[in-house]
């Protein structure tokens, strides 16, 4: 029993390292803050390591994953008000280049907006956008159907391009 725990264990950690910054960075588009995307993917992780012989024999353990992820979400997002959920932008270095304020402001900006989109439209947006899903797979991971995932998308996108902090960029929503 030691060696099936001590095998399982190893394939965890495994995982968890290859799997760590794509799960961290999805937390921080779905919640805004970075501090609470730890939290969210240390939790998806922590359900995950107890369900691993499940995950393990899954198709993409890393989508199995982030349907744990993306639910944790979810449960965080009903147990807190909608007006305790302020996006904050944290302060980064600009990145290189003569562009690279500019690239700076506009993610600042299009993080702000996508704080104020409900939190289906916003796991929608993300999953399919950000992370680019197909329908399909987000549909997976957000445990709804693909008109579903086509609806909120398109109304977070409407509501993205509604404001008035995205007006100057172009890119949203570009082309699916």
């Amino acid at each position: 029993m030691g060696a099936q725990k001590t095998v399982r264990d190893e394939e965890f950690r495994a995982f968890t390292g290859s799997a760590w910054t794509r799960l961290l960075r999805t937390a921080y588009l779905l919640a805004g803050d970075g501090h609470t995307a730890e939290d969210l993917v240390q939790q998806a992780l922590e359900r995950a390591y107890v369900a691993w012989g499940r995950v393990r024999a899954a198709d993409d353990p890393h989508a199995y994953v982030r349907r744990i992820l993306v639910n944790e979400h979810a449960r965080r997002f009903r147990r807190r008000a909608a007006e305790e959920l302020v996006t904050a932008v944290p302060d980064r270095a600009a990145p290189e280049g003569p562009d690279g304020y500019a690239r700076l402001d506009e993610r600042a900006a299009l993080l702000t907006a996508l704080g104020t989109l409900p939190p289906r439209q916003r796991q929608a947006v993300v999953l399919r956008y950000w992370e680019d899903l197909t329908e399909t797979q987000t549909a997976a991971a957000m445990g709804c159907s693909v008109g579903t995932v086509k609806s909120q998308a398109a109304r977070g996108l409407a509501k993205l391009r509604e404001a008035s902090s995205l007006n100057g960029l172009t890119s949203i929503g570009g082309g699916r």
